[in-house]
């Protein structure tokens, strides 16, 4: 008696484990990233780091966002909150400061660059004032934003002046000119 032949399955062949380890490396990736950004959420929505907010008021503060550092003497003490434009069409930035760190009235603040190019953050320095600064209080002491591309504008004329100043301080066929003393 013979075995009759085994008939193919339609079915779907099984998954095989290769597949299987790529689902489930892909599953985790996308709940790891769900995660991340739920607490994320979280942490904005809840208001963020405990603390006061006071005010400072600049000029421009160009490149400083929302999440930047505040420091005194080079420690984090807070971050930069909010940043709307007033009504005399000056920057206000709202500053989240620890609970702990109590600024004098006279507290001055500076916009600073980490680098040449790096992030900006703000600089609190504080003054001798035997009066503290209150939550909702202003800094109106205040040094705006260097903007590196005008700084780089100003370094360049400033070269080009003392080139053309040499350039024609020097007589024709002089030292300097590229001609020769003999004879």
């Amino acid at each position: 008696m013979s075995v009759p032949p085994r008939a193919e399955s339609t079915e779907n062949p099984p998954v095989r484990r290769e597949e299987l380890r790529q689902w489930l490396v892909g599953g985790g990736t996308v709940l790891l990233f769900a995660l991340v950004l739920f607490l994320s959420y979280r942490g904005y929505a809840s208001g963020g780091a405990a603390g006061y907010r006071v005010y400072a008021i600049f000029n421009r503060i160009d490149g400083l966002a929302i999440g930047d550092d505040v420091q005194v003497g080079g420690v984090p003490v807070g971050d930069v909150e909010d940043a709307t434009l007033g009504p005399d069409f000056r920057a206000r930035v709202a500053l989240r400061i620890a609970d702990d760190v109590r600024l004098p009235r006279d507290t001055s603040a500076a916009i600073h660059t980490d680098g040449l190019f790096g992030r900006k953050f703000v600089v609190l320095e504080p003054g001798g004032d035997l009066e503290m600064l209150a939550d909702g209080g202003t800094i109106t002491f205040t040094q705006d934003s260097l903007i590196v591309s005008e700084l780089l504008d100003l370094i360049i004329s400033e070269g080009r002046a003392q080139q053309h100043k040499a350039a024609t301080s020097t007589p024709e066929g002089g030292p300097g000119m590229g001609a020769s003393n003999a004879p």
